[in-house]
Parts: structure tokens; C-alpha cells; sequence
């Protein structure tokens, strides 16, 4: 008998009194001991569904058809049912653990909540509980992490508490909503394994949700797949993966960013350089703020990038990628040499840097976390040109319709707000806003790991069309290496700050020179 039964489920949203399905007439089971992944992109009712399952939506949804656990009904049960059911026989684990994470508890505080309200453990009953739940997930010297703030974390060590506290109570089910999207792949596969030990030594069942078919075929037994609110395709994933019969499902297979940059021309000229560059923050203590010791964020790095040619940078959380593309932007201080354009920046004033900044732009990981929500598209991609003055004296309208273009975007929607686009949309204004001013080097930070399969492979191909019609420098910083291998022509690996191995980028996936760098290809899956 299935653990978790879904039958002809269907949720719709009342908006200005019009129902809008949501999920239409859903059905699977999940048994002991399996995993049953929901596939699907953005919007399909991956999440929705899950939600359902133990009566977590908003009031405006209205739900209908069947959901049983252990062959009690949820639909329409009483909320002490309810309460008794959710985060103790059914546990969650949310896609962003830094947003369901409290940033004003300790780990040991927010594990404890749950262990006291669903077994009423207490004191030094519970402290034993939450150290051996902590180790169990892999976090090491659990003792002293106990009185640490979410923010103190990794964010593989924060999406390991979340599992901590999801497991606290036994679960029969785990439902696992993206749990590793914003992970490094080392880490990402360290997380997989541990949720696949845990459903073998616990006989839980897992229902994981996801957009990354690579993860799908590493840990589900089944699979569903998901478009507009229904299921598509189901089946065992070795059958689904060997002969999909869905065209959506066809899609989705070969959704895989592919191929290589073009070639970089001879005498393209140098456009970024460092030179042993160096970026220690210190580390302050007492009353009058002594130095006691510095975080060594960057050391010793040297590159080199030139007109047309990207520059991948790769390595764990906390390697220091983001903070070296900042320091050459000089948007945080640094030592040593810094030459954008042939010029030596270093000692630029900021009045200088600013006539400099038009030339070097940057795109942002969360497309919705960097538009404001209170401005429209017009009034985002425009807003460089209100510091920096517009080009050949066009109409600001005339300069936005043209660059929404050139990114594949309707400019008859540039009066929209962020909200009302979609995942890919946002990240193309993103690259429309960086890109109206002309820039001659931009830096991509993880542009897109937040995206579905299908819209990751969209954006690398307009960043390519971008780079051979403008012989753009990219700095492309990513923890995918499908797609670093796709954008980049040359790769530099980092590890705590230090350069471990750079090189031509065929080469180093081919010959990698250090075990960091093989580690990490290797935990990679169909590289």
C-alpha cells in the first residue's frame, strides 16, 4: 500500500472572480522506501501539488479530488489532523534555506521548536537529539555549531540543517522542493547521496521536486513529468529516460547547453587583467576594533581576458569568484594590479571610475532580488543611461524597444512591472539592462542557475549572439559546469581563495592537473 496517495487533484487560484487552474486532475503514489521525482519547469504545478498534500496553500486556492496519507484523507480534514500530520509524519525541505531559516534563532533554538512541540523533548533530551540529528546530515563538530546563526553557514551547510530539522521527528514522508538548485555540484552531490542513504536507513519516502533531469536520473526510482498543471508522462525513470513518448518530454531531455564559444580572434586587445591580485578583509575585535587576523577572500590571482573571449570562473561557495570579478570591477578594494582597456584603474578617483563604469557592467544571480519591483521595465533597462547620458541623442523609449529586442523580448511590454514576467523574462531584462550601455567587459554571476533546463539553454545562446556581435569580455561565474563548457574559452578553478588550475577550457576538462579540479568534474554527471 502507498505511504501517499494523490487521485484526480486539482487547485485553482480565485483572482478578480475568475478561477485560474493551477493543477489539473493530478495522480501518482508514492510507496516506502521510494523516490518519485515531479519534473517539470516553472509554473508547471510542481510546488503547488506538494503543498497540497497536507493543506498549505493560501485561502484563494480551492482543491478538489483525493490526497491520502497512510490511508487518511487530507483534503478537507480537520486542522488538529492537519497539525499532527505536517512536519511530523510529513516533513518539507524548501528550495532557498536562508529564506526558511529564522536569521534571528540559533540552529539549536529552531531544531529544538520542532522536537518540543511534535515530542515534547526539552533541555538536555532535545540538545542530544539535535547534536545527532546534526551529524547525521554531515555537519562536523555539531557541539559547537549550536549556538550559530543562520548566516554563519555555507549554503550546503544551511540546506543540511533544513534536512536536520525535516528529519527531526522520523517522517514517513520527505518532500524535497529544489533542495540543491542553488548548491555547488560537490555539494549538491554530497546532499543527494545523504538523502538517499537516509530514505534507505529510515524507510522514508521521497518525493523530490525538480527542474534537473541530471538529479532525476541519480536518485528517483520514478518520475513524473509535468507541463501546464498535468502530468504528461510517468513511469520508471530508466524507461522514461530510454524512450520518453511526451514531445515535452523529448524537450526536456535534450534541453542540455551544448557546444563551444566561437574562436577568439588573434589580435583581439587584452580588456581585463590582474596582477597578483589580493582582497583580505580584516578581522576586527574588542572595543577599538583590533585586527586580529584577516578572511583571505582572494590570493594571488592572475588573469587575463580579451575583447570576444569569456573567462569562466568555477569552485565551491566561498571560493572567492564573485569577490575577484568585484575587485576588477572596483567595487571593493584590493591589491595589486588592475588594467581594464590597456589602462592601469588602480588609483583611479571615483569621479574617473565612473566615466569608466559604462564599459563594465554586471548581471546578478537572482533576476527578481536585483530589479526593483517598483519600477517598470522601461525605467530598469533606462536607468544606466540616466547616470551615464544616452547614445547618438535617441529617445530613451527608442534606446530600451532596441535592446529588448536584441534580447528577445517584446518591447510592447517594457510598461510591465518585474512580477508579471517570467523566470527568463527577469533575466533578460537583467542582460537588456547591462547591455544599452555598450559595455566592453561584463561580468555574468551565475546567471543562470536559477532557471529552468529549456531557458538556460535560451539565455547561453543570446550571451553567445551578444559576445560575437559586440566582441564582448565575459567573466562567466558558474558552479554548472555544463554550461562554463559551453560559454567559456578559458577556465580558472578556485578553492578558499586560491587559484588551484587555469587553462584553456577543452583542456582542463580533458586533462584536469589537480584533485580538487577532477573532484569537482567528477561530481558532474554527463560531462
Amino acid at each position: 500500500m502507498s505511504i501517499l496517495e494523490v487521485k484526480d487533484l486539482r487547485v485553482g487560484f480565485r483572482q478578480d472572480g475568475k478561477l485560474i487552474e493551477a493543477v489539473k486532475g493530478v495522480s501518482f503514489s508514492v510507496d516506502r522506501g521510494e523516490t518519485v521525482a515531479l519534473v517539470g519547469e516553472s509554473g508547471s504545478g510542481k510546488s503547488v501539488t506538494a503543498l497540497s498534500t497536507v493543506a498549505l496553500l493560501p485561502q484563494s486556492a480551492e482543491t478538489s479530488g483525493s490526497v491520502t496519507y497512510d490511508g487518511q484523507e487530507m483534503i478537507g480534514a480537520k486542522e488538529q489532523i492537519l497539525r499532527q500530520v505536517r512536519g511530523n509524519d510529513i516533513s518539507f525541505i524548501f528550495q532557498e534555506p536562508m529564506t526558511s531559516l529564522n536569521p534571528l534563532h540559533t540552529l539549536e533554538k529552531q531544531l529544538a521548536e520542532s522536537l518540543a512541540l511534535h515530542q515534547g523533548l526539552v533541555g538536555e533530551q532535545a540538545r542530544t537529539r539535535i547534536i545527532e540529528l546534526m551529524e547525521k546530515v554531515g555537519i562536523r563538530d555539531a557541539q559547537s555549531r549550536l549556538g550559530a546563526y543562520p548566516h554563519q553557514l555555507s549554503g550546503g551547510q544551511r540546506q543540511r540543517v533544513m534536512i536536520a530539522m525535516a528529519l527531526a521527528n522520523k517522517p514517513d514522508v520527505l518532500i524535497a522542493d529544489e533542495p540543491t538548485t542553488a548548491l555547488d555540484v560537490t555539494i549538491q552531490a554530497q546532499i543527494l547521496e545523504l538523502l538517499a542513504d537516509l530514505k534507505k536507513t529510515e524507510g522514508m519516502g521521497l518525493l523530490f521536486i525538480t527542474h534537473d533531469l541530471g538529479i532525476v536520473k541519480r536518485i528517483a526510482d520514478k518520475v513524473c513529468v509535468m507541463k501546464n498543471g498535468e502530468i504528461v508522462e510517468s513511469g520508471p525513470v530508466d524507461e522514461i529516460f530510454a524512450n520518453p513518448q511526451h514531445p515535452y518530454t523529448q524537450t526536456l531531455l535534450s534541453a542540455r547547453t551544448v557546444g563551444v564559444p566561437d574562436p577568439v580572434a588573434p589580435d583581439a586587445p587584452v580588456m581585463a587583467e590582474t596582477e597578483s591580485l589580493k582582497v583580505w578583509f580584516p578581522i576586527q575585535r574588542g572595543f577599538f576594533k583590533k585586527t586580529v587576523g584577516h578572511v583571505k577572500a582572494v590570493n594571488d590571482a592572475s588573469i587575463s581576458v580579451r575583447a570576444g573571449e569569456t573567462l569562466g570562473i568555477v569552485g565551491e561557495s566561498g571560493s572567492g569568484k564573485t569577490t575577484l570579478a568585484l575587485a576588477i570591477m572596483r567595487l571593493i578594494s584590493s591589491e595589486g594590479g588592475i588594467t581594464f582597456d590597456g589602462q592601469d584603474v588602480r588609483q583611479w578617483s571615483t569621479k574617473a571610475l565612473r566615466d569608466l563604469r559604462k564599459h563594465m557592467q554586471i548581471v546578478f544571480q537572482d533576476p527578481f532580488g536585483s530589479l526593483s519591483p517598483r519600477m517598470t521595465c522601461e525605467q530598469i533597462i533606462a536607468e544606466g543611461l540616466g547616470v551615464h547620458g544616452r547614445r547618438d541623442g535617441r529617445s530613451e523609449r527608442d534606446l530600451v524597444a532596441e535592446v529588448m529586442q536584441e534580447v528577445g523580448m517584446d518591447p510592447a511590454s517594457m510598461d510591465r512591472y518585474p512580477h508579471e514576467f517570467s523566470g527568463g523574462q527577469r533575466q533578460r531584462i537583467a542582460i537588456a539592462r547591462a547591455m544599452i550601455l555598450r559595455p566592453k567587459l561584463v561580468v555574468l554571476d551565475e546567471p543562470t542557475s536559477a532557471l529552468d533546463m529549456t531557458v538556460q539553454v535560451q539565455i547561453v545562446d543570446l550571451l553567445r549572439d551578444l559576445q560575437r556581435k559586440y566582441g564582448l569580455a565575459y567573466l562567466f561565474i558558474s558552479h554548472d559546469l555544463h554550461v562554463v563548457r559551453a560559454m567559456s574559452h578559458k577556465i580558472m578553478v578556485m578553492k578558499q581563495g586560491d587559484v588551484v588550475e587555469q587553462g584553456e577550457a577543452q583542456s582542463l576538462f580533458q586533462d584536469p592537473k589537480t584533485e580538487y579540479t577532477r573532484n569537482l568534474l567528477a561530481a558532474a554527471p554527463d560531462l
